[in-house]
């Protein structure tokens, strides 16, 4: 199987399913009803929670500027690190989770940087934001257990995963030490050759890229903007909340679930959250008193104002990238 068919076959079926999804989600659902939604749609606090999306993009470009900068004797800016994010969340909507990759090359594109240290500190900040994901999950199960509870019973039998533990886990465990004997034969037979040195020269680039987090010299700032990102995540929602009549009586901690759901949904395999998002915020809502209708039409208008958000400043991004000239380092 040719490379160029692998990777057709990467963007395409992540992107069938997604579409699957959406359209089963939303093939009963009357264009009108979604238009007659929208027109009451409160302009001031749509447009509020758009701005703080905007500035939400920006924070992530200065958090990670501030990693990719340590130990560098180059100038680091955030504008190009802002066009190299929005370029990588442009590819995301293509290929599902290209887009990690995609946005060093653009940063590589500017600056002469290792592209193993680059990606080094990708993997740490989405390490990073993974577990204040978790905070926020442990966060909102303190404030809405009695929704969890009720969902976790509705969905999940107990007898069922101690039986699937039970059935599975001695297969798993010599699967793991299948693998673990395999990949020993394969360093003891290949470490002399070339390809494997490049291999452990980029896993020195890629140490070097998670420990900008100890050398870093702005430890205060980047903390603070991680905490920020996910207030104003937070805060976007909350606001996209109060702008359509379905869910502006919803409570802030209400508002903290959706968020919640709507986070694990995007961490699915498929093109921008496509399908998934939807399903998970308008599933979660059913529980507040939204009626299906209504939960669809509030999911779809928050990630499509995103990713309007990322079609427009990722195409930008690509216009800017293809003109701009690297930084050279001055010996």
């Amino acid at each position: 199987m040719s490379n160029r068919l692998i990777n057709s076959l990467q963007a395409i079926v992540p992107l069938f399913a997604a579409l699957l999804i959406f359209y089963y989600l939303y093939r009963d659902i009357e264009s009108e009803v979604i238009l007659e939604a929208l027109k009451g749609t409160d302009l001031l606090w749509f447009s509020a929670a758009m701005f703080i999306g905007l500035l939400g993009f920006w924070l992530r470009a200065w958090r990670w500027k501030n990693l990719i900068a340590t130990n560098e004797t180059i100038t680091v800016k955030t504008i190009p690190i802002f066009w190299s994010l929005m370029f990588g969340n442009l590819v995301n909507l293509i290929f599902p989770r290209a887009g990690e990759v995609a946005r060093c090359g653009a940063v590589r594109k500017t600056y002469p940087i290792k592209f193993g240290k680059i990606f080094g500190t990708v993997v740490l900040e989405r390490t990073i934001d993974m577990l204040f994901m978790l905070f926020i999950i442990a966060l909102a199960f303190l404030l809405e257990g009695s929704i969890f509870i009720e969902i976790f019973k509705n969905l999940v039998s107990l007898d069922a995963i101690k039986g699937f533990i039970v059935e599975y886990f001695y297969w798993a465990l010599l699967f793991f030490l299948m693998l673990l004997l395999m990949g020993v034969f394969a360093y003891q037979k290949f470490k002399k050759t070339a390809w494997l040195g490049k291999l452990r020269q980029f896993a020195r680039q890629f140490v070097s890229g998670l420990e900008t987090l100890i050398h870093m010299e702005n430890k205060v700032g980047f903390w603070v903007a991680t905490f920020s990102i996910w207030i104003i995540y937070f805060l976007m929602m909350y606001w996209m909340a109060l702008s359509i009549p379905a869910t502006h009586t919803l409570s802030a901690t209400s508002v903290l679930m959706v968020l919640v759901m709507g986070s694990i949904g995007m961490i699915a395999p498929v093109q921008g959250g496509i399908g998934t998002f939807h399903a998970m915020v308008a599933f979660i809502l059913l529980y507040y008193g939204v009626s299906e209708e209504q939960g669809k039409i509030f999911a779809m208008l928050v990630h499509t104002s995103q990713i309007m958000i990322v079609l427009i400043l990722g195409g930008i991004s690509f216009l800017y990238l293809f003109r701009k000239k690297k930084v050279t380092l001055n010996v």
